[in-house]
């Protein structure tokens, strides 16, 4: 069973969702408030050391009235001072009388804002744009604190240095607080955020989700969250928001479909110049026109995730651009040529600007930058990369790519080892070492003279083609390394002595061709303890590594003490044995190495073990079971094409009887000890050809989820031998099994099964003998199973159904009877069933608490239940291509419903539009097709659409010549509109109908095709203003010109 826990301040939030259950949290304890406030403000757990503060701290504590965040913020702001007479000044403050805010702002917090700087105040005041529960950066903010001038640079202070002061500040007195979901992202206290709206009024503004609002012209900072389409209705807020100084769409995840209308780029942005932020990140834009020339005070600019091909010229205009963010735009070709003309730039993205083959001359005269995320050295530009030793400032990560176009001497120019603040450093060259002009003395001289700086915390060397690394990469002088990658450099030979890193803690290392043995040298002579800090180790794509010697045999060195995680990845020629003794290994994987031996017999800390492809899978602990003292049992596993499982039974019971999670994949013989998995939950059989049933001696007794997928051989699920006492399965799904012919003789067998699925099962005549149906069933899944005649006879005793899914399966012919006994099926799904014959006055009505029907290719379903009306919970009904002949009900359909598709029904259509679509006030997805209709809505008839309609789809009006606008003029939520197979239609309906459109989609209709051509179509201004239109196929986004 699933629960939700609903948290909230308002009661009326509590009274909607369940008063009688609600839990009222009361507040803290004048002990327990006293503990949180002097863990905040002095560190401890009470006044014990600091008695001096005692009283006037148990007075503040008072005046917290059992509030823990009260009491945090203050105790918080205290800390920062030890002077008794401040504590006084905090506990005599008038503030503390002031009533609570409506939005049950507390005066405490009142209080903490009152005595932070200046500074922070209005770092703090700003944040107010944020949405409540939206999880941010720290360096996010400072970035955008900085254009905005809040930043005053001091002597010595880099921006960056100095908003990280400042944020850290706030977060020490509570106003911000790490998020729970990632300790690297921040959020504000929902009271933190209403008192951030508070103190910041009119001046910082954001768009709330469906809330009409305007903004005023004393607006300066707004903010939205971006959705997947954001139209032209949106920005009527910001009419009259003409001083605006940061326009900043959010998003609450990353997505990469949002859609923009043209409005914002070609008549909104033109006119907000006094912009010191600009953000567009995410959108599906691919063309900025020249209307940046006119931001002159822009400093930020996020054009992040778009399509972008190209930046206007007009962009180095901007002098006082400090930051540039061009993350994932993977289609831009290059920088602007005059780049080196932006002087105060500061920071400067361009990860995953893959298309971007060489940095624009003159960079290097940005000596401001310090944040650059990636240099390209473009072909017969090695020279260039000597633009890289005036910027001092860089930190960060800094990837360096294009490095087979440089020499040796030309890498001494970079001077990376100067750059201090570089804390993750790529050297990068091309994949393509075959290329003639690749020459490996070059590239070791190259890597060579890039000597990194001493603090550096990770490195990653990718494509490297020289047959030996240089010696700085195993540097004891490299004394913060955590990170080692090590990728395709597949001219190596011989690893480094990488042992000597003693803070390593994750090493990779993968595509290197050359290597075939690592020995000592991989360890470091003369080290007493090798990798003494390294917890993850990574091998992957070393296809001739043969011996992996671990010099076992010398004793005199520690070799891995802290290793958490081990994985080898298709390395098909690895022969013997892993290291042993690694007393601290959690997670083993071994995947596609199949010549190596696998024992499990020495990793006394193992708990999860994933191998697939390997020689031999072993536990050779000498000692019995019950002397096995250092025994683990492993809690998840996946084994798969393993040549021979040499597994004693009673180790097998030892070592996987309390695993939760259990898969297996290609065993010609299923483990017959399975049965003594007593705490097996779920399992996972995937191609085990010797799979033919489940007998009672090969079943776990605890499992409740299965999986089967691709047992050729698997005709049965049960045999005769098993029980009901046997069997608490809850979950199954069967899948690709193509000789099953049934799960078993009896339902009884397994009536704890809740979810039933099977797919593509060509042989499957019958699902039990008894042809009943286990008695907790809920949900009930079968597709593509051909020769499947029969579910069952009747329903009468799985009351407990809640869906029925019917798909591909042609050779079934009706329903069991009972249907109407099913009181809490929710949904119907019958679709390609040919030779269903569904006569409802015989098998009973659905339950009037179905919320989905729906019906699909089955050409032999007549009518629908005549009582259809009275379904007052059916919320979508669907009949698409069924018999011509099914008529509409007696008494029409629900008006309560929230999505009808009509298709191939020409009499449903007839009789509902005499009926009346404006009756079904709660339709907001509509999808229709007719043959005969002209217009659409019908304007002969004055026909009316339900106004609560967001979506339209119309298909097959063979002789549809129009829309008709009138039809359309109440529709002021339609979001979506599609038309498919219309060959006549010309004219869509007017403009101020389309306004709230997100979506316009255009199929096989030729003569509307031509009149929608971008800017030269007669219907084209109707709708160039929508985020996304699409014809035949191809889309048209905003372009940033009409």
């Amino acid at each position: 069973m699933t629960k939700v826990i609903v948290t909230t301040r308002l009661q009326k939030v509590s009274s909607i969702v369940d008063p009688i259950k609600a839990f009222h949290l009361d507040k803290l304890s004048q002990d327990d408030c006293l503990s949180v406030f002097t863990q905040h403000a002095l560190r401890a757990r009470n006044f014990d050391g600091h008695l001096q503060f005692k009283q006037v701290g148990e007075s503040i504590v008072r005046r917290c009235n059992g509030l823990p965040l009260a009491a945090k913020a203050i105790g918080s702001f205290l800390r920062t001072t030890k002077s008794l007479s401040k504590w006084e000044r905090v506990s005599e403050s008038e503030i503390w009388d002031l009533p609570e805010n409506q939005c049950g702002i507390i005066p405490a917090l009142r209080l903490s804002y009152n005595y932070l700087s200046s500074h922070l105040k209005r770092c703090f005041a700003y944040c107010s744009i944020l949405p409540k529960d939206y999880e941010f950066e720290e360096e996010e903010i400072i970035l955008l604190w900085s254009a905005e001038g809040f930043l005053q640079q001091k002597a010595k202070h880099q921006i960056k240095d100095l908003g990280n002061q400042y944020f850290q500040d706030l977060v020490s007195r509570s106003f911000f607080q790490i998020s729970s979901n990632d300790k690297s992202r921040f959020v504000m206290h929902d009271l933190m955020n209403d008192l951030a709206q508070l103190v910041a009024g009119d001046i910082c503004c954001r768009l709330e989700n469906n809330k009409q609002q305007m903004f005023s012209h004393r607006s300066r900072h707004s903010s939205y969250i971006a959705g997947a389409f954001c139209t032209v209705k949106m920005f009527e807020a910001f009419d009259q928001a003409n001083s605006l100084r940061t326009f900043l769409p959010l998003m609450q995840v990353h997505r990469y479909d949002s859609y923009l209308t043209n409005v914002v780029l070609v008549e909104l942005l033109p006119r907000l110049r006094y912009l010191r932020v600009l953000s567009l990140c995410g959108y599906e834009i691919t063309e900025l026109s020249d209307f940046l020339e006119n931001l002159k005070h822009l400093r930020y600019l996020n054009l992040s995730r778009t399509l972008i091909e190209s930046l206007p010229d007009s962009l180095c205009t901007l002098y006082h651009l400090e930051t540039l963010l061009l993350e994932g735009c993977s289609r831009l070709q290059k920088l602007p040529s005059k780049m080196e003309n932006l002087v105060n730039l500061h920071y400067l993205d361009i990860r995953g600007a893959y298309s971007i083959e060489r940095m624009p001359l003159g960079i290097g005269n940005l000596t401001n930058l310090q944040r650059l995320s990636d240099f390209v050295i473009g072909e017969g530009d090695g020279h260039r990369i000597g633009e890289l030793k005036n910027l001092s400032n860089l930190g960060g990560d800094f990837c360096l790519s294009g490095l087979e176009n440089v020499n040796g001497q030309e890498a001494k120019e970079a001077r990376l080892n100067e750059k201090s603040g570089i804390n993750t450093l790529i050297l990068q060259w091309s994949g393509d070492l075959e290329k003639p002009t690749r020459k490996k003395e070059v590239e070791e001289r190259v890597l060579d003279s890039l000597l990194p700086p001493k603090k550096l915390e990770q490195l990653v060397i990718k494509n490297f083609g020289g047959a030996k690394f240089c010696t700085w990469i195993a540097d004891s002088s490299l004394r913060n390394l955590s990170s080692l990658k090590l990728l395709g450099c597949k001219n190596c030979k011989s690893l480094p002595p990488i042992g000597r890193l003693s803070l390593l803690k994750g090493l990779s290392i993968g595509g290197m061709d050359e290597v075939h043995k690592i020995g000592i040298e991989f360890f470091g002579e003369n080290q007493s303890i090798a990798f003494a800090s390294l917890e993850t180790l990574s091998f992957e794509s070393l296809p001739n590594w043969e011996q992996w010697d671990t010099c076992e045999g010398d004793e005199q060195v520690s070799k891995f003490p802290r290793f958490r995680k081990l994985s080898i990845r298709q390395c098909p020629h690895l022969l013997g044995r892993l290291p042993t003794h690694l007393q601290f290994l959690q997670r083993l994987e071994i995947h596609e190495c199949r010549r190596l031996v696998v024992s499990i017999s020495s990793y006394p800390s193992l708990r999860e073990l994933s191998v697939e492809g390997c020689e031999e899978l072993v536990d050779e602990c000498s000692s019995s079971p019950v002397e096995d003292v250092t025994c683990f049992s492993l809690q998840s596993v996946s084994v798969s094409s393993i040549s021979k499982f040499s597994i004693p039974a009673e180790r097998i019971i030892l070592r996987f009887s309390n695993s939760t999670d259990f898969g297996i994949n290609d065993f010609h013989m299923l483990p017959q000890v399975s049965h003594a998995f007593t705490f097996l939950t779920r399992m996972k059989l995937e191609n085990c050809a010797g799979l033919v049933s489940f007998t009672t001696s090969n079943f776990a007794p605890a499992l409740k989820e299965l999986k089967i997928l691709n047992c050729e051989n698997l005709q049965y699920l049960f045999d005769e031998s098993m029980s009901s006492n046997t069997c608490l399965l809850e979950h199954l799904e069967i899948n690709g099994c193509r000789s099953l012919l049934r799960l078993s003789s009896r339902a009884d067998i397994c009536n704890r099964l809740q979810h039933l699925q099977i797919y593509l099962c060509g042989k499957l005549r019958s699902l039990f003998l008894d042809s009943k149906l286990p008695v907790m069933l809920k949900l009930l899944d079968i597709c593509r199973c051909p020769e499947l005649e029969c579910i069952a006879e009747d329903f009468h005793e799985t009351t407990d159904l809640e869906g029925v899914f019917l798909i591909y399966i042609k050779n079934i012919k009706t329903l069991p009877r009972g249907i109407d006994k099913l009181s809490h099926l929710d949904t119907i799904r019958l679709q390609q069933c040919p030779n269903l014959v569904v006569c409802f006055e015989e098998i009973g009505f659905p339950t009037p608490n179905l919320r989905f029907f729906l019906i699909s290719g089955c050409e032999n379903f007549r009518s629908l239940p005549k009582c259809i009306n009275n379904f007052t919970s059916l919320q979508r009904l669907t009949v698409d291509n069924c018999s011509a002949d099914i008529s509409f009900p007696e008494d029409g359909f629900p008006t309560n419903l929230e999505s009808l598709s009509i298709l191939g029904a020409p009499k449903i259509y007839s009789s509902l539009v005499e009926w009346g679509f404006y009756r079904l006030t709660s339709l907001q997805r509509l999808s229709i097709g007719c043959i005969d209709v002209v217009s659409f809505p019908e304007e002969r008839i004055g026909m009316m659409l339900p106004p609560s309609l967001t979506s339209i789809s119309i298909y097959n009006f063979s002789n549809l010549e129009f829309m008709c606008s009138k039809g359309f003029q109440h529709l002021t939520s339609i979001r979506h509109l599609h038309i498919e197979g219309c060959p006549m239609l010309t004219s869509l309906p007017e403009k101020d109908m389309l306004l709230s459109l997100w979506t316009l989609d255009i199929f096989d209709c030729p003569l509307l095709k031509e009149e929608c051509r971008r800017v030269k179509g007669r219907e084209w201004s109707k709708i160039s203003h929508i985020p996304l239109v699409c014809i035949d196929g191809q889309s048209f986004i905003p372009r940033g010109v009409n």
